[in-house]
């Protein structure tokens, strides 16, 4: 693969934009996935209230599944051994933040693959929220390229590669998760119930065995 002159274009575009673009774009692609971690806590909190042990399940393993593309991709990185275009690409402008140490490969991005399964496993988690999460994920990924320190390609592998491992683990562990999760709504264990969430039986459903009034 080699991306070189797309991203001597885009390298070269973000030093045409103005000074607040730039800023808004290092500062997103320095903190961004802060907010993906936001999101995380959100969707396990509303999911506490969820009366399905599968949906609290699918929440609670959304951060570590994507941890998991976080391993994967940093095990794929440490193969690779790609070096930074910020040093590797002749001819291009300089990058607008500081360039990697060496040995800090660029294939795949950790970043986009953080933020490609952050952004599957929320669209899991919570139907519909896909149309925040992916517009942030590419704009995670975008921000790597445009302040010069990744390829195009090293990006776009870390988006498919970071979604499509959360996505396996989510959809591995869901099923083992949610029978925790019930046992735990039922345990009457404080801690347990506060982390699950009551569960149907405490929000007014039908406790087996016994009648309402």
């Amino acid at each position: 693969m080699n991306s070189s002159g797309l991203y001597r274009d885009i390298t070269g575009f973000a030093h045409t934009t103005p000074g607040w673009v730039q800023s808004v774009l290092e500062g997103w692609t320095e903190y961004g996935l802060l907010l993906f971690g936001g999101l995380f806590i959100a969707a396990w909190w509303r999911a506490r209230d969820r009366r399905s042990h599968r949906a609290l399940a699918v929440a609670v393993l959304a951060a570590p599944a994507t941890a998991v593309a976080y391993v994967v991709s940093e095990a794929l990185k440490s193969l690779v051994d790609e070096e930074r275009p910020c040093r590797a690409v002749a001819g291009a402008v300089a990058p607008l933040v500081a360039c990697p140490a060496p040995g800090d490969w660029s294939f795949p991005s950790n970043h986009a693959a953080i933020a490609g399964a952050s952004a599957v496993t929320l669209a899991l988690a919570v139907r519909g929220l896909a149309l925040l999460t992916v517009p942030l994920a590419l704009l995670m990924a975008f921000s790597r390229v445009f302040v010069g320190v990744h390829y195009p390609h090293d990006v776009a592998v870390g988006l498919l590669m970071g979604g499509a491992v959360a996505a396996l683990v989510v959809l591995a562990f869901a099923g083992p998760l949610s029978r925790i999760t019930a046992a735990m709504r039922a345990s009457g264990v404080r801690a347990a119930v506060w982390f699950t969430g009551p569960g149907p039986a405490r929000q007014g459903g039908n406790v087996p065995g016994c009648r309402l009034p």
